[in-house]
């Protein structure tokens, strides 16, 4: 089976860097993997304006129409969600792995007043927005990989979607999540997953 490009969208205050052990894991396997600095990752932007240099970040760096797949930790995994929900990705994207993800809001971003944060509390205007039409992430090879000893995303269990795969591993920190052997290797499984090609029922 011929594998995808792999795009990796990093967290707040992180950088591409984040994954360096898991890119020279998947490199190894022989994936080809891309990733990019989102600016400024640190809060002060809205989610959409990261989601926007995602989709740029895209479209110079692989071929026009080239299909890969997309996998994204904490707020990358929001930032990627908004990629394939709103701008398009869902055309392109056939598999998408987010990895300790505040899908429904994580209590921890009250800690901050930035944007990007507010936008990550539960039950904000852009949560909700992208869970209004979460179903169609059932038209792509869908995984969530989480922990329940989370510290950041709180509950848990924020996670977890009504969509795809969720698969729970005990990785005693959040940050670990990247860099974990069991995590590592649940990534690649997803990303060898087979891409079911449904004919359009009209």
């Amino acid at each position: 089976m011929a594998l995808n490009p792999v795009v990796l969208v990093h967290g707040i205050t992180d950088t591409f860097a984040l994954f360096k052990t898991m890119t020279g894991q998947l490199d190894r396997m022989g994936w080809q993997t891309h990733g990019l600095d989102l600016m400024p990752a640190n809060g002060d932007s809205h989610l959409e304006r990261l989601a926007h240099q995602l989709a740029d970040f895209v479209d110079e760096t692989l071929p026009a129409g080239q299909p890969f797949d997309l996998v994204g930790f904490s707020m990358g995994g929001l930032v990627s969600r908004y990629y394939v929900q709103r701008l398009g990705g869902i055309d392109r994207v056939q598999r998408f792995v987010s990895i300790s993800s505040p899908h429904n809001g994580t209590i921890a971003a009250y800690l901050s007043q930035r944007p990007g944060c507010v936008q990550m509390r539960p039950n904000s205007e852009f949560i909700n927005d992208l869970n209004r039409d979460v179903k169609m992430l059932d038209r792509i090879n869908f995984t969530s990989i989480w922990t329940p000893l989370d510290g950041i995303i709180v509950p848990a269990n924020s996670s977890v979607l009504p969509v795809g795969e969720s698969i729970q591993i005990h990785v005693p920190l959040h940050a670990w999540m990247v860099t974990d052997k069991r995590s590592i290797n649940l990534v690649a499984e997803a990303l060898r997953r087979p891409v079911e090609i449904s004919a359009s029922i009209d």
